[in-house]
């Protein structure tokens, strides 16, 4: 391996960083000439149609030969209006054709960019008051101080406490690990219906939106909610007046066998963040999309949106973007995601019994996970010291598989969990080569921690 570059700060002081030099499909190729399959879909849930994609860079490049930023507070420009009409146009639920889109850089811009957006939209309903936002315990919208508060993934936001506005929280729907000690459905759920007490306990005239993953990401591994979850969620923000922003930066653009996560529930929310699949990693760019009359009501009171970057709906992102998301539709990989994700979570369903160290596996479509557990019967978790979920990443990584580890999903200190998510055109014999290399993976760890 190549001697790191001193100057470069990366996002662990105690390891080495193979040096990319080239990606196709799903593969990552290092300056050592090793070759690595894509399994996290980047740092994470990016990769939405693989690498290397010609078109894609194709229509960059031709966009930038026109000119590749401008002065977007005196002009517009075509891909950005284009990308706007075709994001609408494929929005979930009441939002189709009936919503509007803001275009702006990153995944923590679009999350930060739903709540101004949610604030401001009340302030311009007379309803000044509402501006508290609620989330959920072990979930994750995003790197700003900002954001931060209404994070819920413990090892990301402690250290920025001090610094931020809190958010009330709510548990999370965790079906593995109740935190209310029932079983689903007989649980009628209550992670669910706490949404409601907090709402009445922070007061409704204060509670501005509800955000949350319609598949939990980063913070739980790929977990998604109970079927009836997001249904009893909408029926409580309607009752109290609360929007619903679905953070869609991971779920959004087939990722999860649908267009939108949020579509497994079939409601529709008020406000979604998006960015990541969007793109699938040729450039960044994100996107908020919400309801007609929200964004109609700041147009009546001539109130512009009070958000904004200096790269926002960047000519040379949008046209990469509607090429990413045409692609995503031309080869059907809406289809493929949920085909694959279903081969996935049953390949590796069939290991528990070989390997007791899985507890549990879950996911939608092509964003799927398990957890490692110390014992099977009891759920009981590996001592946080260990860094079991990095192990695995290891052990994987020598056999040609990049893979996320995910820590603190039990409590924000305990719990380890695998994120997996290839690219959307990853096909049946190479999830199956990823199967093999967990297989194998698993071994050499259990092996390592004397599970047996």
């Amino acid at each position: 391996m190549n001697k790191p570059n001193i100057h470069a700060v990366h996002r662990d002081w105690d390891r080495e960083f193979p040096v990319i030099e080239r990606a196709d499909n799903i593969y990552l190729y290092d300056r050592d000439g090793r070759k690595y399959i894509d399994g996290s879909g980047g740092s994470s849930v990016v990769t939405t149609i693989g690498h290397g994609v010609k078109e894609i860079a194709q229509v960059m490049f031709e966009q930038a030969q026109k000119f590749s930023f401008y002065p977007a507070h005196a002009f517009t420009n075509d891909k950005f209006l284009e990308l706007s009409d075709l994001v609408v146009s494929l929005s979930p639920g009441d939002l189709k054709d009936n919503s509007r889109v803001w275009i702006t850089c990153t995944g923590t811009d679009a999350t930060d960019d739903a709540v101004r957006l949610a604030r401001q939209y009340w302030v311009e309903s007379g309803k000044s008051s509402k501006y508290q936002v609620i989330t959920r315990w072990q979930a994750f919208h995003g790197n700003a101080i900002s954001v931060a508060g209404y994070s819920g993934i413990t090892t990301r936001r402690s250290i920025f406490q001090p610094m931020f506005v809190e958010s009330p929280h709510i548990p999370a729907a965790f079906c593995y690990r109740c935190p209310f000690e029932h079983t689903y459905p007989k649980c009628n759920l209550l992670c669910a219906r706490a949404l409601e007490k907090t709402i009445r306990q922070q007061g409704p005239d204060n509670i501005a939106a509800f955000i949350a993953e319609p598949v939990v990401g980063a913070a739980l591994g790929c977990y998604p909610a109970p079927d009836g979850y997001f249904q009893t969620i909408r029926e409580i923000c309607d009752r109290y007046d609360v929007l619903f922003i679905s953070d869609e930066v991971m779920t959004g653009w087939a990722r999860t066998g649908k267009m939108w996560g949020i579509e497994h529930s079939g409601v529709t929310p008020d406000i979604i963040a998006t960015a990541k699949g969007m793109t699938a990693g040729y450039t960044p760019l994100s996107a908020i999309i919400a309801r007609e009359q929200i964004w109609s009501t700041l147009e009546k009171n001539h109130s512009p949106f009070k958000a904004g970057h200096t790269l926002n709906a960047n000519p040379v992102s949008c046209a990469g973007a509607i090429a990413v998301i045409n692609y995503i539709i031309q080869h059907d990989l809406v289809e493929n995601s949920r085909q694959r994700g279903e081969q996935a979570v049953i390949g590796l369903s069939s290991m528990m019994e070989k390997h007791p160290i899985i507890g549990d596996v879950h996911g939608k479509g092509m964003m799927f996970g398990f957890e490692l557990v110390k014992d099977q019967a009891s759920k009981q978790p590996f001592d946080s010291k260990l860094h079991t979920s990095r192990l695995f990443e290891i052990a994987a990584l020598k056999r040609g598989l990049v893979s996320y580890p995910c820590t603190g999903s039990i409590d924000g200190l305990f719990g380890d969990m695998v994120l997996l998510a290839p690219p959307l055109v990853t096909n049946a014999a190479q999830i199956n080569d990823i199967l093999d290399i967990i297989d194998d993976s698993l071994a050499e760890i259990e092996q390592q921690l004397g599970v047996n």
